[in-house]
Parts: structure tokens; C-alpha cells; sequence
């Protein structure tokens, strides 16, 4: 298995959708007052390595997705790349990268650090 050691990604806390006409190709920020539906998009934001080699390790974990069938796209978002899943598909996403050596931030709360 291929891993990708000491790459590590966060969720972006916004939630997306797909452009109207642009599906897979083009996100929008779904507005806080939107409903959130099933055609709801997660974020994910590599935090290192940065730079140019971002873009190719993105594909990388877009096709270890691609693997166990979670669809995903790499967009630019933001300034930077970012893989696209459906929300649904979340928890699958991140246990299969974790699975794969990417290490997952995690937001914590200074009333419960653990």
C-alpha cells in the first residue's frame, strides 16, 4: 500500500456546492442561513507540504478515494487545493486517508482539549 507520510489535511469548517452547471469542475460556499442537503460538499486542505507539491499530493489522495469508490475532485479553493467529497462521504474519506498515512487535524475546545 502506498502512503503518503507527514501529509496532514483539516475539513475547512464552510460547507459547499457544486456551481449550477459545473458539477465536478466549480464550488460555492453554501451560506450559513442555506439549507444543508445531501448535495452538501466537505473541504479537505493539506496543511503540508505546501507549494507546488500540494497539487500532486491532492491527486494522490483523490485517487486513494477514487480506490474504494468515494468520489472526489480537486479544486483550487481559497488560493490553494482542496479535495472535494460529498458530505455523506465523509467519515469513509477520512478513514480510508488516515488508512493511507495522511494524519487528520482535528478542532478541540479549550473547555474539553481531550
Amino acid at each position: 500500500m502506498n502512503t503518503l507520510q507527514l501529509s496532514i489535511v483539516h475539513r475547512l469548517p464552510q460547507s459547499y456546492r457544486w456551481s449550477a452547471g459545473f458539477a465536478g469542475s466549480k464550488v460555492e460556499p453554501i451560506p450559513q442561513s442555506g439549507k444543508e442537503g445531501e448535495n452538501s460538499l466537505v473541504a479537505l486542505k493539506l496543511l503540508s507540504p505546501d507549494d507546488e507539491n500540494a497539487w500532486p499530493v491532492m491527486e494522490r489522495l483523490s485517487q486513494a478515494l477514487t480506490d474504494i469508490e468515494v468520489v472526489s475532485s480537486v479544486l483550487e479553493c481559497e488560493g490553494e487545493p482542496c479535495l472535494f467529497v460529498n458530505s455523506q462521504d465523509e467519515f469513509a474519506a477520512t478513514c480510508r486517508l488516515k488508512n493511507f498515512g495522511v494524519a487528520i487535524a482535528e478542532p478541540f475546545s479549550g473547555q474539553h482539549p481531550f
